[in-house]
């Protein structure tokens, strides 16, 4: 409280009538960019069924802004990354499936680089970028931490889940996975791990390394971005947040046998398909609320960690002078229409967890107004006087509605989904999907939040999607082709670059765990080489 008004005394914050504060253009803001993965709006502080237990969030909720009607730039992990880095959709770089926009499109400085040209210490750690080799854009970081020298030599994948990270024994843990041999993934996988071994998952060492900088004497601004891979699939955590939850009661989404009955017939063959594949399959299996309980619990860990680094804000010097902005790449289905997963254009896949706190921020509010995760580069130019990069920001900048959220106004968001043509306009009142040329949809989700009832074939409709249409780009970019049919990924010492060659990028295995019985030996991360 004191260091606050000091500050005030100062003259850094200058208090408006309705309790927000405005920013001082000569104190430049720190900025701690927290990022999560798959994680969808079951979060505490937005109200939803299910409900996961996320005091940290909360928290900062309670000390800044939600927004609850916040959508994603991508449909999932890879092209919203590139859309948020960039600040731009895929419908502009190409990048529909690609997380690589700056191979492709090496003049794009990126949301780092601006920071950096500003004068600020850059800090990076985690999963900001996607998480195979070669993804990462290394450029403008100060210093990037990877967990050890093996990632840096080798293109820097994450390797979030490798053989000196806990997993549950026996593995695989889940009835879904039970037997099963895995070179590409585990999807629909979800245990607990020992408590004892907390330290040593990838998330937890990431959180610590992220908290230790806001220890540190920094003679800059920093902007300190922190990314982890929880919820992301495996649901892998410490047994204290399975523990969390009661077994017995936990909550399923609202699901409805027949949602999928009213798609265009492309979709619903699609989506049916993905229903018999895998959600029927759980509900045999008698796993659909296992698998939820999954999810959950690694939402609180994730939550914790987040708390982890909130709380070393708090106690540094750096604790009033701070934006600090929490984000989720995209959202994730756990049964509704059937499906498991990301990769649609529905409210499952693009409504994120999206919170702000700090200079410039109001305090305890929430909003409905329809915001994008492609709007943060933007905002941060306008919020911390960064100079224009020399690409076009399509978002737009969020910076007023944070100051004074009563007084935003709404507007329409662009969600491109994985083809040129193909996409979904949003907003407080319409949701706009368009497969190209096969087929639309349309809901009203103030009075049909779930997005049971397609509207599309009705007439009376046609003024609304029409209008929708008209917001969405008129050109689409061709997609960009997959680095591996046309460029070589050439390790270089301790970074990477991507030439064009003969395609001899081969993916290393995405998961690599031990899967014995036994528990593995495990370094501390000191001692990792």
């Amino acid at each position: 409280m004191f260091s606050k008004l000091l500050l005030l005394l100062l003259g850094l914050f200058v208090a408006d009538a309705v309790g927000n504060t405005r920013l001082d253009a000569d104190t430049p803001p720190n900025v701690l960019f927290l990022a999560v993965d798959d994680m969808n709006d079951w979060i505490g502080c937005m109200e939803t069924t299910p409900h996961a237990i996320t005091p940290n969030m909360d928290r900062l909720a309670a000390r800044g802004v939600t927004f609850t009607n916040a959508h994603t730039a991508g449909v999932f992990c890879a092209p919203s990354r590139a859309a948020i880095f960039s600040g731009q959709y895929a419908s502009t770089t190409g990048c529909y499936m690609s997380p690589n926009y700056f191979v492709g499109h090496p003049e794009i400085e990126a949301l780092q680089m601006s920071f950096a040209n500003r004068g600020y210490t850059t800090l990076g750690a985690g999963k900001l970028f996607h998480h195979p080799e070669g993804a990462i854009d290394q450029r403008g970081w100060t210093k990037f931490f990877l967990r050890n020298e093996k990632q840096r030599t080798s293109g820097w994948p994450l390797d979030s889940w490798s053989s000196e990270t806990p997993v549950p024994q026996p593995f695989p843990a889940s009835v879904y996975n039970r037997g099963k041999t895995f070179k590409a993934g585990l999807f629909l996988e979800w245990g607990a791990t020992s408590n004892d071994l907390e330290e040593t998952m990838a998330d937890t060492i990431r959180a610590n390394w992220a908290a230790k900088q806001l220890s540190k004497k920094h003679d800059k601004p920093f902007f300190l971005a922190c990314g982890l891979y929880a919820p992301h699939f495996p649901n892998y955590c410490p047994q204290k947040y399975f523990d969390l939850y009661d077994t017995e009661n936990i909550e399923l989404p609202p699901m409805r046998d027949d949602d999928l009955e009213d798609l265009p017939a492309k979709t619903r063959k699609l989506r049916e398909n993905r229903k018999r594949l895998h959600h029927e399959k759980l509900a045999k299996m008698g796993a659909v609320d296992d698998a939820i309980h999954g999810y959950l619990a690694c939402i609180s860990y994730a939550d914790a960690m987040l708390g982890r680094v909130l709380d070393a804000l708090e106690a540094s010097p750096y604790a009033d002078n701070t934006i600090v902005v929490i984000w989720s790449d995209h959202g994730y289905h756990h049964g509704e229409k059937g499906q498991w997963g990301k990769h649609t254009l529905w409210e499952r896949t693009s409504n994120v967890p999206f919170i702000w706190a700090g200079p410039g921020v109001a305090i305890g509010s929430k909003t409905d107004v329809t915001v994008s995760l492609i709007d943060m580069f933007p905002t941060f130019v306008e919020m911390c006087d960064l100079q224009k990069p020399s690409q076009i920001l399509e978002g737009e900048s969020l910076a007023s509605t944070l100051l004074d959220p009563p007084k935003a106004t709404d507007r329409d968001v662009f969600l491109p989904y994985m083809k040129p043509g193909e996409y979904a306009v949003i907003n407080r009142d319409w949701r706009y999907i368009r497969y190209g040329e096969d087929g639309e949809e349309l809901y009203d989700v103030r009075n049909d939040p779930n997005e049971w009832n397609n509207l599309a074939s009705d007439e009376k409709y046609e003024k609304v999607m029409r209008e929708l249409r008209e917001s969405a780009p008129s050109v689409f970019a061709p997609p960009e082709q997959k680095l591996n049919a046309r460029r070589d990924l050439v390790i270089d010492g301790g970074t990477f670059r991507w030439e064009k060659g003969n395609g001899n990028y081969k993916p290393l295995p995405k998961y690599r765990p031990y899967a014995s019985n036994e528990n593995p030996t495990l370094e501390k991360p000191s001692e990792r080489k």
